[in-house]
């Protein structure tokens, strides 16, 4: 059976890109829905689990590279949304002003 996904993207501006303290937080964010999340570096895939903090130490998406997002389950629009906020704030990282 397969699930009707919510997707969204967003630009990576943190300093490193996908590194991996920005997989830690995004898996711990992840794990907190009960929705189904996955990432990507195009539209296509490769899909990677969110919630894998070893296939997203893997995922290695650069500075200025689109994620891509996609969630299914009943928290899905809240999960993306947050992690929409995650990737907006640069993870926490290297935040001026």
């Amino acid at each position: 059976m397969s699930q009707d996904y919510l997707v969204a993207s967003a630009v990576l501006t943190n300093d490193a890109g996908m590194h991996a303290r920005p997989s830690v937080k995004l898996t711990q964010l992840a794990r907190s829905f009960t929705a189904n999340i996955e990432v990507a570096t195009d539209s296509a895939g490769p899909w990677v689990d969110a919630k894998s903090p070893v296939k997203l130490m893997r995922f290695r998406a650069p500075q200025g590279a689109t994620l891509w997002l996609r969630a299914a389950g009943e928290d899905a629009q809240r999960a993306l949304d947050e992690v929409l906020a995650l990737v907006a704030a640069n993870f926490g990282e290297g935040a001026h002003g």
